[in-house]
């Protein structure tokens, strides 16, 4: 019996014991990491700030391989995303949105330049909230591309950074709300046709009561070490709401910073999909790593996998999550943008 319970003393004491240090941001261990003692709490806490980056790579790279054949709206290439991120979402566990019954969300649309009509579909993915199912928070990133052109050795614009990262984001977010539980309803987007006018988002705002999404999460090439330099991202729109402000104040200690758009010039916020949920009053912004006054990929053929940090994608994926949790489990609500055109 005493050597029974002198056993039993020793494991629990080993147990107890032991400890796990998470590496620093620079992937090292040092003064950024932290030392958690490995105690059920710790080790959920871990596991709940934990995206995997093998995931995160095996998305990247199926969606921007060349059998993707540049993921234009209309094309066979753009069908084989979908279809992918289809099975995601169905692997994942979600649910489909509202009267839709599949993930897909067709329509038809006039090509502002061929004049050619185009049928083509976003894809919809649902996490239902537990306190607060009416209240929905979108997550979304735009899966098409521009296609292969005719000239050149190399023919297919893959679209690694633009915008892969961001639907590799989409994707690895729904799997990591999955499991630790939301209380706002999320709405996983991946658009059709950005590229075009952001017409996938426009067909989608036409058909939701706005006055029910409390926040719109876009990724946008997120991919490269922004000018800000690493562990950091920058947000379109900063000043049109409280968001960024709510995300700064959840980031605080954990490493990793958000910054405010430094590229006035481009006006970002009205070039991507969150621009058409802020049209209708939604606090919806893009959240970006890419310093794109400088990138030379950007709307390239160069724009492969090969060129984009891993590490990039996954810390920066892991800084949404955490950024946005207040928001997700409905304490924090960011003030509705402000919609005039600045």
């Amino acid at each position: 019996m005493k050597k029974i319970f002198y056993t039993l003393f020793v494991f629990v004491f080993l147990v107890s014991s032991c400890k796990i240090t998470q590496k620093a941001n620079d992937g090292k261990k040092g003064k950024d990491g932290v030392t958690f003692s490995k105690s059920k709490k710790n080790i959920q806490a871990k596991e709940d700030f934990f995206i995997d980056s093998l995931i995160v790579k095996k998305h990247l790279y199926t969606l921007a391989s060349d059998n993707m054949e540049g993921r234009k709206a209309g094309t066979p290439g753009i069908e084989k995303a979908a279809k992918y991120i289809e099975n995601e979402f169905k692997r994942i566990g979600l649910t489909t949105f509202e009267n839709l019954d599949s993930y897909r969300q067709t329509f038809t649309f006039t090509n502002r330049r061929s004049k050619k009509k185009i049928t083509s579909a976003n894809i919809i993915g649902v996490l239902q909230g537990r306190s607060k199912k009416d209240e929905y928070v979108i997550i979304s990133a735009h899966y098409d591309h521009l296609g292969i052109r005719e000239k050149g050795e190399d023919k297919i614009f893959n679209g690694a950074n633009d915008d892969a990262s961001g639907v590799t984001g989409v994707l690895a977010l729904a799997e990591y709300f999955k499991k630790v539980g939301n209380e706002r309803t999320i709405v996983f987007v991946a658009f059709t046709a950005e590229e075009m006018g952001l017409i996938g988002s426009t067909h989608f705002g036409k058909g939701i009561d706005a006055s029910k999404f409390v926040a719109g999460i876009n990724l946008e090439m997120i991919g490269k070490i922004p000018s800000f330099g690493k562990n950091t991202a920058w947000l379109t729109g900063f000043e049109r709401s409280d968001f960024g402000k709510i995300v700064q104040k959840n980031l605080k200690g954990s490493g990793y910073q958000l910054f405010p758009d430094p590229y006035k010039n481009f006006n970002l916020f009205f070039r991507s999909d969150n621009a058409s949920l802020a049209r209708l009053g939604v606090p919806s912004h893009t959240f970006s790593t890419t310093a794109i006054d400088k990138d030379k990929d950007y709307h390239k053929v160069t724009d492969e996998a090969e060129t984009l940090n891993m590490t990039i994608i996954t810390q920066t994926i892991q800084a949404v999550a955490k950024g946005t949790e207040s928001i997700i489990s409905g304490k924090d609500t960011p003030t509705r943008v402000v919609l005039e055109e600045k």
